[in-house]
């Protein structure tokens, strides 16, 4: 007999994910995976500051990047002011870098500055856009393992407020080549305090084994016993063109709990005390990195910057209290948590295909149940369908998933539907059976060709990540305030791709 897939709202598939619950309103926005003025229209279509995706497709074409201004504005406000009212009673505040390799462009560093926050930049590229945008270099951090002779000396050119040295062999660098110039390079010391940020393992970064950072574990192969950390703030001291600032960690990205922030805050205060009363210097400022979470699904539950800044500034207080020195100044660098949901991908619906997937079976459905039959297998498991729906996009301009087997939710974007839920997985145009863009929700079962979808949370490390591949053009980015849209990054066309191709 044939056997329906089970409604119950915890698990109403078997082919779901324990986490992904059949949601009670396909048509209905989870706001936290949102900007905050994205909602539907009296229409049903999905709308940003009044402007309905529809006229967002007609203008500009899909796939399309669709970014809130006023959103980005107001949550790198929500940073420094939490923060800073955290933190103004140890340190006088704090400076807040925007991530920029999160997300990149000359209209975002002017956000960023008007704003009164600084830029935190990763290679000789991110510096071009800063420097286009006209933001003082003073403002400027320079991160990067392996920064380049032209990477420096272009931070040195600039002035920039700090470069972020990674290692011994860098220090030596930046040291000689400021030393040549008649110059002092600002410095900051990333260290690895060895706390796990509990995340993928790609994105997770203050552990030993992996390439960024100086260690803070005592390497007693040596003589002297010195930690590479502690050899870097010895040999800094000596260069005549080093300003030591401080130091820097950076525990991992897409993290929900402050704790591990704390910790890491703890070790880098401890060595600080340490340093200071080891080398007789006194080091100014500490740089707690970045790396707070946001919602990607409904049931992601990031704190609040206010939470984490409460949370790290209590361990900061009393960690020094205890050590008897003054507070550094301090900074921190969010970038996904400033703009990874002001923005969303827009697509158009392609192709759509429905496969048949074993699975156990499960108890009958009651009324209402998931779109699509099913029938019982010799083995006596179950098949249930599984729908394919394609859009216009795909690895290309969200590598993410294939990455790091990152979740994303999706919506009909262009108008609601009464129509049963039924699960589906969003695909690519690619040539990979890898190129999904969204692994598992429940859309409506009349999707069709031409419908447009939009997957939120996309605007951290989508566009920056984005490629060619399959000589696809790579999409545009369009920024959307108080009922106008304006493109801050045009989408490529063909010509942009062929222009490069040198011919035979």
């Amino acid at each position: 007999m044939p056997v329906q897939p089970s409604t119950s709202a915890d698990h109403a598939s078997p082919l779901a994910p324990e986490w992904l619950a059949m949601p009670a309103d396909l048509n209905a926005l989870h706001q936290p995976l949102w900007a905050q003025d994205v909602q539907r229209n009296d229409g049903g279509e999905l709308a940003i500051a009044g402007i309905p995706v529809s006229e967002l497709q007609r203008q500009y074409g899909t796939p399309l990047f669709v970014m809130s201004e006023n959103d980005f504005r107001a949550r790198a406000r929500a940073f420094s002011d939490a923060f800073n009212d955290a933190f103004a009673d140890i340190c006088g505040g704090v400076d807040v870098y925007y991530a920029g390799k999160s997300f990149l462009c000359s209209a975002v560093v002017r956000w960023v500055e008007e704003e009164g926050l600084r830029l935190d930049t990763a290679s000789g590229g991110e510096l071009a856009v800063a420097a286009r945008a006209g933001i003082p270099g003073a403002d400027v951090a320079l991160h990067g393992n392996n920064k380049s002779d032209a990477e420096i000396h272009r931070a040195l050119d600039m002035k920039l407020g700090r470069i972020v040295v990674d290692s011994l062999d860098e220090l030596e660098r930046v040291a000689r080549i400021a030393g040549n110039r008649g110059e002092t390079a600002k410095v900051m010391l990333r260290l690895t305090p060895g706390v796990h940020a509990h995340t993928h393992e790609f994105i997770a970064t203050a552990h030993e084994d992996q390439k960024f950072g100086l260690s803070m574990a005592e390497d007693t192969t040596e003589e002297a016993g010195l930690s590479a950390a502690e050899e870097a703030v010895a040999a800094a001291t000596a260069y005549s063109g080093i300003e030591l600032l401080g130091l820097h960690c950076h525990i991992g990205s897409q993290i929900f709990e402050p704790d591990g922030f704390a910790l890491a805050a703890q070790k880098l205060l401890r060595f600080l005390a340490a340093m200071q009363e080891k080398y007789s210097i006194v080091l100014p400022e500490l740089d707690l990195g970045g790396g707070y979470g946001i919602a990607y699904t409904p049931v992601d539950t990031p704190r609040p910057a206010a939470e984490i800044a409460q949370a790290m500034a209590a361990v900061v207080r009393s960690t020094c209290a205890e050590l008897g020195i003054k507070s550094p100044r301090i900074s921190i660098e969010p970038g996904r948590a400033i703009v990874g949901s002001t923005a969303f991908t827009l697509y158009e619906v392609g192709t759509l295909k429905t496969v048949r997937v074993d699975a156990p079976a499960a108890a009958p459905a009651a009324e209402g149940g998931v779109a699509g039959e099913s029938g019982e297998t010799a083995e006596g498991n179950v098949t249930y369908p599984r729908r394919y729906v394609s859009v216009d996009g795909g690895m290309s301009d969200n590598a993410r998933p294939v990455l790091y087997d990152a979740d994303y939710s999706a919506i009909l974007a262009s108008r609601t539907s009464d129509a049963a839920p039924q699960l589906s997985r969003v695909v690519g145009k690619h040539c990979e059976s890898g190129d999904i863009v969204v692994r598992d929700v429940y859309l409506p079962e009349d999707v069709a060709a031409g419908d447009l979808l939009a997957v939120p949370g996309t605007g951290a490390y989508c566009w920056a990540l984005s490629s060619n591949y399959n000589y696809l053009a790579r999409p545009g980015v369009v920024a959307v305030r108080d009922g106008s849209s304006r493109l801050i990054v045009r989408g490529e066309t063909e010509e942009d791709l062929l222009n490069r191709d040198m011919g035979v």
